[in-house]
């Protein structure tokens, strides 16, 4: 057994007190977890994590993901200590504007930060998605002599990760897929917000795991010695995913140890000084660092890094001559690139045949998954309705991880946490579900928002367009709600052609994610080639005397609906210019001119969508109407919903009438 010096408890002890010393000076934060789990992060970081901290973006390095994103300042603290880029002033102004020490974790690579925790549960279940990319990489790139793709995926999570139901998603899949390289550090401390564990969660953690098919041990979170046993022993499993439940006290030596006070709020100054003399610590000056101490430590982590690195570079230069083609393949997941000539393999439909846009996004992805390698896709059990398993697919499954398509199970939460996590390895992920389910996803979209992941949700059954189902299954607000999402791109193609462009949008968009919303009815053929989807609205069909006396806008399904009217209106002498508009969010990036030009504020127009009509109202002319549905659909076949509801010619012809 290993070991352990003095100065392992001196690390951990500065750990602690940089934790502490940040939160009072903010006034605000987490000072529990730190002191509680700092002899869990000696361990890891100090013995076992392979990092370099002069290279924080290094492709083959251990990934450490804070779930319990709360305890920020143990992160904080880490990073600065063992010399990533993260000075001490920053530390100083923890929770300030500014800063680059947020409340909670946000995705910095440059920082050593590997993704964006405090959400409970997105943290370890994003962990597993990193884990799967690490294999599936290893699959296809590792040859004989050459384990260019070797690293862990470890996790420190809390009892509240373990609650919330993503994780139980996630965990699942990632025992079932034998994920042996992904460690979890369960920070068992007993205690949530509320008070004890005892008041809400009574659950065996471990037998619920080994049941999900995980390695499981215990471990005392304040030994180095067990903790190291412990990850020794997840490092020797190579075919289950390992967690480790760590006994630790909660705000630990502190006044406030085991009481759940400590979970959220400063010790105050009393309660820092009592701390800091529980661990021999001068009070002052604040944020002390025994730097000479100390130095030999983090110096010896720091070359050991390096060592490692360099020892990678070499085997990639050798990897290189003997497999140039895999070499050159990887190097674009290690630069988030695309293929050169990709966009020419996208298909351009013919205009004489209905097809449904979910068919037509199944055509483009055969026609473009063999030619983008990081590619991948995979549904909620849903891949016949999403039609998002391309004929050139291999399902990915344990033992083999060498194919690019994933069956997620009825997992929507897990399936959204998992693609986040492939991203943030250098996959360019999509996954199906139903537009209505969309809402299990939220958490994971609103993350992958958050830190510009460019992941792609297939949205299928966009509308009451979907039928018999019923209201369960009609999404109505579902558009809206993805809208309201800061940098989300909704794209809602009326055609096969706009559908393709779409996707052409959706692979080059690098900077957040995007969400098609596609009908499961077929709908007629109005756009050539899609041009003008990159505008997020343009001029489809123009008034034939170029005045129009009406604008008719709309997205999806319905703007065939718009074309057919224009069409009656000519014959009853009014003009009326239709506009597709796929997308808000593109719309939004046009100059004002542009917009102006296509959706003047001083001509009547009328919205048509079927769904809630919040929201339209801002791209209308000061004299408008919005023909959409603020109500729950019905179950009955799509043509008779869509003339029940008033999704019709004659009313929206009527509704011209009314408003001129």
């Amino acid at each position: 057994m290993k070991e352990y010096s003095k100065l392992d408890r001196l690390v951990a002890t500065t750990i602690r007190m940089l934790a502490i010393d940040g939160v009072q000076q903010a006034n605000s934060g987490h000072p529990g977890l730190p002191l509680g789990a700092a002899d869990i992060a000696t361990v890891l970081w100090g013995h076992f994590l392979k990092h370099n901290p002069a290279q924080p973006t290094w492709f083959n390095r251990d990934r450490f993901i804070l779930s319990a994103g709360h305890g920020s300042m143990l992160l904080y603290s880490l990073l600065h200590l063992f010399g990533y880029p993260l000075p001490l002033d920053e530390l100083k102004h923890f929770r300030q504007w500014g800063s680059a020490t947020p409340g909670h974790p946000e995705y910095e690579p440059k920082h050593g930060i590997e993704m964006t925790t405090g959400p409970l549960g997105q943290g370890i279940s994003t962990a597993v998605g990193i884990a799967l990319a690490e294999q599936m990489l290893a699959a296809r790139f590792n040859q004989p002599n050459f384990s260019i793709i070797d690293h862990y995926t470890y996790v420190l999570a809390s009892d509240g990760d373990l609650m919330e139901g993503v994780s139980h998603e996630a965990a699942s899949l990632a025992g079932h897929w034998g994920l042996s390289k992904l460690i979890v550090l369960y920070d068992d401390n007993h205690i949530t917000i509320d008070g004890s564990t005892e008041l809400s969660f009574s659950d065996d953690v471990l037998t619920r795991f080994k049941a999900y098919g995980w390695q499981v041990q215990r471990a005392n979170g304040h030994n180095f010695a067990s903790i190291d046993k412990a990850i020794k022993a997840a490092q020797a499993e190579t075919t289950k995913p390992s967690i480790i439940a760590c006994r630790t006290h909660i705000g630990y030596k502190s006044p406030k140890q085991d009481n759940s006070e400590v979970h959220g709020a400063p010790l105050g100054e009393e309660g820092v000084a009592l701390t800091k003399k529980a661990y021999r610590w001068p009070l002052q000056p604040k944020f002390y660092i025994p730097t000479q101490k100390l130095a030999p430590y983090f110096d010896e982590v720091k070359e050991r890094g390096s060592a490692v690195q360099r020892e990678w570079e070499q085997l990639f230069k050798d990897y290189h001559k003997n497999y140039p083609e895999l070499a050159a393949e990887l190097e674009y997941f290690i630069k988030g690139e695309l293929p050169e000539d990709w966009e020419s393999s996208v298909p351009a439909f013919p205009m004489d045949k209905p097809l449904a846009t979910r068919v037509a996004s199944g055509k483009v992805l055969d026609a473009i998954v063999p030619k983008i390698p990081t590619l991948v896709g995979g549904s909620a059990d849903l891949t016949p309705s999403n039609n998002t398993k391309p004929k050139e697919a291999k399902n990915i499954q344990k033992g083999d991880f060498s194919g690019n398509y994933i069956h997620f199970g009825i997992r929507e939460h897990g399936m959204g946490t998992i693609m986040n996590g492939l991203t943030l390895h250098g996959f360019r992920p999509y996954g199906g579900t139903f537009l209505v389910f969309s809402d299990y996803m939220r958490p994971s979209i609103r993350l992958a928002a958050l830190m510009g992941l460019p992941v792609i949700y297939v949205y299928t059954h966009d509308s009451i367009g979907l039928g018999e189902d019923g209201p369960t299954h009609q999404p109505v607000e579902q558009a809206m709600a993805l809208r309201a999402i800061p940098n989300l791109v909704v794209i809602r193609p009326a055609d096969a052609n706009e559908t393709a462009a779409a996707w052409q949008l959706a692979l080059n968009h690098k900077e957040g994610p995007t969400a098609l919303l596609l009908t499961r009815q077929a709908v007629p053929m109005v756009s050539t080639n899609g041009k003008g989807v990159e505008q997020g609205a343009y001029i489809l069909a123009e008034a034939p005397n170029g005045k129009a006396e009406v604008v008719l806008v709309a997205s999806g399904s319905e703007v065939s609906l718009a074309l057919a009217a224009r069409e009656q209106l000519l014959q009853e002498g009014i003009q009326a210019r239709v506009v597709s508009m796929p997308s808000f969010e593109l719309f939004n990036e046009q100059l004002l001119d542009y917009q102006e030009s296509v959706l003047p504020k001083n001509i009547p127009s009328i919205a048509i969508e079927a769904g809630v009509t919040l929201g339209w109202d801002k791209y209308l002319g000061s004299k408008h109407a919005v023909i959409g549905l603020d109500r729950f659909g019905a179950s009955a076949p799509y043509k008779t919903l869509f003339e029940q509801f008033c999704f019709t010619v004659p009313n929206i012809v009527a509704n011209v009438k009314k408003l001129l």
